[in-house]
């Protein structure tokens, strides 16, 4: 279980920073090269990968409710981008929400990975690790 809860860690946190990578590419391909387009299209269908695994992990670890929605709202939110980029010829402003959708699943992969390195302080302490109640995550 430990081995899991490690790798869950260590692939939520390269989730983050995959993400950031993409809006990076975003960017590079608005203000240097229209071509990085391509390069930020081919990383997004790589990371969409990671919330599969991660799902797999939570699964398999044992890591609890919240893990698993995270990793399955993050594939949604990720099939989501593609028929938004699909909207960009009949309904551009639908299509708008890309970017928007892209910061969402930004915060929501931070959320699981802080969460994620919460449980593993507690584990590493010896505590037992609960999910956060409604009331106590705010």
């Amino acid at each position: 279980m430990r081995l899991i809860r490690r790798a869950h860690l260590i692939v939520a946190w390269a989730f983050v920073a995959g993400v950031v990578v993409q809006v990076f590419l975003a960017g590079l391909a608005v203000f240097d090269d229209a071509s990085a387009f391509q390069v930020h299209v081919s990383w997004g269908y790589t990371l969409e990968i990671l919330p599969i695994i991660l799902l797999v992990l939570a699964v398999v670890g044992r890591l609890g409710r919240r893990q698993g929605i995270y990793a399955a709202a993050l594939f949604g939110m990720f099939m989501l981008q593609s028929i938004l980029v699909a909207l960009r010829g009949d309904l551009p402003m639908i299509a708008a929400l890309h970017p928007v959708n892209g910061f969402a699943i930004l915060l929501v992969g931070i959320a699981m990975a802080r969460e994620a390195w919460t449980a593993r302080d507690a584990a590493t302490a010896g505590l037992p690790i609960q999910e956060p109640s409604p009331a106590t995550a705010r």
